[in-house]
């Protein structure tokens, strides 16, 4: 329950920050946020992260859609468990809605953050679930999800895992 309210807390926020930069600030335009560090800057993007595949956006909704599927059925089918595969797939599926709601809606991903200390791609609060995601995603893969689905199996079994005699 607690991911659920998570990810419907990060959708909320990134749909009214976008929401409120549309409406406050001219396309194009900036206004600082953070000085020497970021300004917001409403921009349109109609492609991924730093505009790749602009032309195709009709692609990135599809492809938007279907991870969301994946991640959903991932978490639906236990795959991904424990607090950091929840949390990763909470963050990734938040980010995922947030873009895929403004690519099926507007026709294009509203973007706001742009740093000003030095030169990066703008970016919104969804790009950063998704990037925070896929990174915590990656440890989890690595690090925790032999280790989580043996002790499951284990305890499906009614076994305990064997000492480590290493």
């Amino acid at each position: 329950m607690l991911y659920i309210i998570l990810f419907a807390v990060l959708v909320v926020i990134d749909q009214v920050m976008k929401f409120l930069v549309r409406a406050n600030i001219p396309l194009g335009e900036s206004i600082p946020f953070i000085p020497h560090v970021m300004d917001l800057t409403y921009v349109q993007n109609t492609g991924a992260a730093f505009s790749i595949l602009r032309e195709h956006t009709w692609l990135l909704t599809l492809v938007s859609a279907v991870m969301v599927v994946v991640i959903a059925l991932l978490v639906a089918r236990r795959f991904l468990t424990g607090r950091l595969g929840l949390l990763s797939a909470t963050l990734v599926l938040a980010g995922g809605v947030g873009n895929l709601i403004d690519r099926a809606v507007l026709g294009y991903v509203t973007d706001m953050f742009q740093t000003t200390f030095m030169d990066f791609a703008v970016f919104n609060v969804a790009d950063s679930c998704l990037t925070i995601g896929v990174i915590l995603l990656v440890i989890y893969a690595l690090f925790f999800y032999d280790k989580l689905h043996k002790k499951e199996a284990a305890e499906d079994h009614g076994t305990d895992l064997p000492a480590d005699r290493s």
